[in-house]
């Protein structure tokens, strides 16, 4: 893929998407675990487009210019999300990190391009609602792609988190009961012994 600075090696990879989302982090962790396991390179891959995309860029007044920010912001994220899920000692495997302007599907599907190659990617929120309303990355990799693709589900926190954020967003409060509930069951336990 042009851009993307990537030099074939004969090296087995594991190419994972990566957005900063806590599904993307959750599957990059996945993917580490992966590349250990098969003695591969880890290939996080952050795919990036102008806002409004490739088409719009190129006609917009002033957006050349902008695209050298753009893409500092994309490596800024990059590396905001591999030392959220490694910290500074990195993730203790070899690992070549691309940032590449495109798509994400078809940037990942372009550089997981041979057959040994695992792609890893985040299975996304399940509602229909973003199902309706956006593009599925992984449903993209799972039909385009010609290596095998794993399809990390997304972290049971992420649910709790969406959870928490809805009753916000409508003004409702915290629900305690399963609190109280917990508290008491851990009471209980303790006088019993």
């Amino acid at each position: 893929m042009p851009g993307t600075g990537a030099a074939p090696t004969d090296t087995a990879r594991v190419v994972v998407g990566v957005s900063g989302t806590l599904g993307s982090l959750t599957a990059l962790r996945r993917a580490a675990e992966e590349a250990r396991c098969r003695g591969a390179e880890l290939w996080p891959v952050l795919a990036w487009e102008p806002p409004g995309g490739d088409l719009v860029s190129r006609h917009g007044p002033g957006t050349t210019v902008m695209v050298d920010t753009w893409q500092d912001l994309a490596r800024q994220r990059m590396l905001t999300a591999l030392t959220d899920v490694f910290g500074q000692a990195g993730p203790g495997l070899a690992m070549r990190a691309l940032v590449a302007r495109g798509a994400p599907g078809s940037a990942l599907v372009e550089i997981a391009d041979r057959e040994s190659d695992v792609l890893v990617v985040g299975a996304g929120r399940r509602s229909l609602w973003h199902r309706a309303c956006s593009r599925s990355v992984s449903r993209y990799c799972l039909s385009h792609a010609g290596c095998p693709v794993l399809a990390v589900p997304p972290s049971p926190l992420e649910a709790e988190l969406a959870a928490a954020h809805r009753r916000n967003v409508l003004g409702l409060g915290l629900d305690t009961g399963c609190l109280e509930h917990e508290v008491f069951r851990l009471a209980q336990g303790r006088s019993d012994s």
